[in-house]
């Protein structure tokens, strides 16, 4: 385990439990009582924590190609997460610019500031988000983990619990993955996962989402929705975390309500989303944020989740972290 490592990164411009709890991985943990969240990605167990203008992280253990032979050193951990969480995009000047725009969003970024889309890695977003149909935040984070314990490689063990990487695609398209998975508790979305897995493999595996992120947005949606199981709103939560298609807004019912009840309302009362009503709530938002309207709704989605809200509604959130950094 290595030691911790300051990266310069002001609290204002990466808010992590925002960030890290707000929908978009389902592999970060958060330790309350040190303010530390723990998770994985790029084959690598990571520990994070803020400190007025750092983002301190510490890694646990890593599989990086670029580490092998047990040389740590060889990889350059502070670019990963920097690419991770997109940091070379100046978050302040684009909040300012969408809150010129929409009095709502101008509201919300008052408290909830530094949100980033994660810059995910294609295959473990696309499955994890397989998983998350008709699913809950807690099931969804069991179901992904059961799928790197069994498919993944392992990384390391820390405090009593072994952390593995997430699956190569082409594990996923084994013969026999369909049956396993039903039998740990997958149901339907098992078949969801071997059939889209083994579609990617014929189509070139790993390449094949590099082709897409050279496409344009609605071209790679497209494509996408050829996959068994993906539908519009999946496909968009792939193009908006990692695709680099960041105009891409996958609607839900939350995005339905923000979008009848603050910007469309002949929308109100509908029971269900049409497809129609999913192109009218994306193509609203595009108009009205420009070509980053997933990332700019993404703070409103934030700003909707029950679980984000004040504090016997007069702690905001900014404050509740001012605390904890004090810790």
């Amino acid at each position: 385990m290595s030691k911790w490592h300051k990266l310069p990164c002001s609290f204002r411009e990466l808010q992590l439990i925002g960030t890290l709890n707000g929908g978009q991985s389902f592999r970060w943990t958060h330790d309350e009582s040190n303010n530390e969240w723990i998770g994985v990605f790029a084959k690598t167990v990571w520990k994070l924590k803020q400190q007025d203008d750092y983002l301190n992280y510490q890694i646990i253990g890593t599989l990086h190609p670029s580490a092998a032979n047990a040389k740590i050193d060889n990889v350059n951990f502070g670019e990963l997460l920097e690419k991770y969480f997109r940091l070379d995009l100046n978050l302040a000047k684009y909040y300012q610019e969408w809150s010129s725009k929409d009095e709502l969003f101008k509201s919300a970024c008052v408290q909830f500031f530094g949100i980033r889309i994660l810059n995910q890695e294609p295959v473990e977003n696309l499955f994890s988000f397989i998983c998350s149909q008709n699913n809950h935040i807690s099931r969804i984070s069991s179901l992904v983990e059961k799928l790197c314990t069994h498919y993944g490689e392992e990384i390391c063990t820390h405090n009593e619990i072994t952390y593995y990487s997430f699956p190569v695609v082409e594990k996923l398209a084994q013969a026999e993955v369909e049956c396993n998975l039903r039998k740990l508790g997958f149901g339907y979305r098992a078949k969801f996962i071997h059939k889209a897995a083994t579609q990617i493999v014929e189509w070139g595996g790993e390449e094949w989402f590099k082709t897409l992120k050279d496409m344009k947005y609605k071209e790679a949606r497209q494509e996408l929705m050829k996959l068994y199981g993906i539908g519009p709103k999946v496909a968009d939560c792939i193009c908006l975390m990692s695709l680099n298609h960041l105009e891409a807004l996958p609607v839900d019912t939350h995005v339905y309500q923000i979008a009848a009840q603050n910007y469309l309302p002949h929308l109100r009362g509908k029971k269900n989303i049409s497809e129609k009503m999913y192109v009218e709530i994306g193509d609203h938002f595009r108009k009205l944020y420009g070509d980053m309207a997933g990332w700019a709704h993404t703070v409103l989605f934030c700003a909707d989740l029950k679980k984000f809200q004040q504090n016997n509604g007069n702690e905001s959130c900014e404050s509740q972290l001012k605390k904890k950094r004090k810790k």
